[in-house]
């Protein structure tokens, strides 16, 4: 993969100030409209003018409303949709990381899910197996959780971190974790606010561009995608998440960073906990070897094809053995111990809270629900768990708004466990407002109890480019 890489120590900004200065259109923006709106191609001037206008707001938001819609109905090409990319790419501040560095950089991006708290527990594993994670993630919005969230339950994390500051932590620790700054891909934000408001955030194109110019301005090496499927998630059959995937896997090669994805399945919450401080605590728990099988089997299989992918590891199997390795032996917990303390934390904080002593606060009441029938737990859905929460606090309808970070679920019986009428099998934490009958009927139905488990198995496919399949790295569902 070429990439602009730099001397020892140094770390500065790129962007396409020249190019912001001097390129002229050919054409207007009723011109450039009027073409995608008549399934005409752009060509990558046309592209560039656009980006550079809304990053600058020299076009007008009807305007720019008017192409998102044309660009929703009628498609773009791969190549419209990675000039796309690239200048929503370079529209802002683009890291770039020291020579040494070179080859190491990685990250992942999830679609995500309920109860997915993989990039807690990915960070500092892959930072344990010598790698350099910039991770930049997001909140929650409707029923999927925030890493961000997460994280800001434990009091004194501080996602805002300059990029001379992450170079810093990226150094001593080797994986950070924070928000996007106002600078990283200007072009997307408000992008994103006007695709919200003229209903075209689901256009593959601008899906895409979306998330890959993010992770391209990180100047990644390798980049790994979760793109789930099933009730929780945003395609709720496996086709769609493929197209998706292969779409962004497609670009993100095109973009210069080895890219591959994971089709995972998003039916019942990842792991036992569902909420903000709970989901942290579970993180803890797994980063000491002591995961739920299926959260861990998620982490291994995404961290093994970013190691073998930048060269960590000679293969598939030599990758996991390395996770493995480093959530046994402590050095993956030892690095988000560091990470937490870099970033804000306490030290006393951060080794009470590895060392299971507490430290985050609880939620004001507890209360189990029993179990109505005995059997085997087929499937727990995961929509009306991550429903029920965000009406108790735990999730946010607008991006502004507070959160309880203390409500949340606790999963006592998961999916194949053998379960006895009035066993307890969920205990939910809250506050305000509290738990009433509705909610407790819900939370109910969403237990499926038979004689045999009904889901398929979590990873069901890998995505990747011809290239990468000829070379075999792919790895069993």
């Amino acid at each position: 993969m070429q990439s602009n890489l730099l001397p020892q120590g140094s770390l500065r900004f790129e962007t396409n100030t020249k190019e912001m200065c001097t390129s002229q259109p050919h054409t207007n923006v009723p011109e450039m409209i009027r073409k995608k709106r008549d399934k005409e191609d752009l060509s990558a001037e046309e592209i560039r003018y656009f980006v550079q206008g809304v990053t600058k707001q020299t076009i007008q938001d009807s305007q720019i409303g008017a192409m998102l819609m044309a660009i929703r109905l009628q498609g773009m090409t791969k190549e419209e949709t990675v000039n796309l990319t690239k200048e929503m790419k370079v529209s802002g501040v683009v890291l770039q990381w020291p020579k040494e560095w070179s080859g190491l950089v990685v990250d992942k991006h999830s679609t995500g899910g309920v109860g997915d708290k993989v990039s807690l527990i990915l960070a500092p594993v892959l930072a344990a197996c010598g790698c350099k994670v910039p991770m930049i993630s997001g909140r929650g919005l409707g029923h999927t959780g925030g890493t961000l969230d997460k994280l800001e339950s434990i009091p004194g994390f501080n996602i805002q971190k300059s990029p001379e500051e992450m170079k810093d932590i990226l150094s001593k620790v080797g994986c950070c974790i924070v928000g996007q700054t106002a600078d990283l891909v200007p072009a997307d934000k408000k992008l994103y606010a006007i695709r919200d408001v003229t209903s075209t955030v689901d256009s593959l194109p601008l899906i895409a561009a979306s998330i890959i110019s993010k992770k391209g301005a990180e100047s990644l090496n390798a980049l790994i995608l979760d793109v789930k499927f099933g009730e929780g998630a945003l395609f709720k059959e496996m086709s769609g998440a493929r197209e998706l995937a292969q779409y962004l896997v497609d670009v993100g090669n095109h973009l210069g960073v080895r890219t591959a994805a994971v089709l995972s399945r998003m039916d019942s919450p990842i792991g036992r906990c569902v909420g903000n401080s709970l989901e942290v605590i579970e993180s803890i728990d797994c980063l000491k070897g002591k995961g739920l099988k299926e959260l861990e089997t998620l982490v291994t299989c995404l961290g093994s094809h970013l190691l073998h992918m930048c060269g960590k590891a000679e293969s598939l199997k030599a990758g996991e053995k390395a996770i493995q390795d480093v959530l046994k032996n402590g050095s993956a917990l030892d690095k988000f111990q560091a990470m937490l303390v870099a970033q804000g934390v306490t030290t006393d904080l951060a080794n009470d809270l590895c060392e299971g002593k507490g430290g985050l606060r609880r939620a004001e009441k507890q209360e189990e629900l029993k179990a109505q029938a005995g059997g085997i737990v087929q499937a727990i859905h995961s929509l009306p768990i991550a429903e029920v929460l965000h009406e108790l606090g735990a999730g946010r309808s607008q991006p502004d708004q507070s959160i309880n970070w203390t409500v949340g679920i606790e999963l006592l019986k998961t999916v194949g466990d053998k379960i006895n009428e009035g066993d307890p099998w969920i205990r939910v934490h809250f506050e305000n407002p509290s738990l009433d009958e509705g909610q407790k009927s819900r939370l109910q139905k969403s237990l499926v109890i038979g004689e045999k488990v009904q889901e398929g198995p979590l990873i069901a496919e890998i995505i990747q480019t011809q290239s990468q399949r000829e070379k075999g790295r792919n790895c069993p569902p």
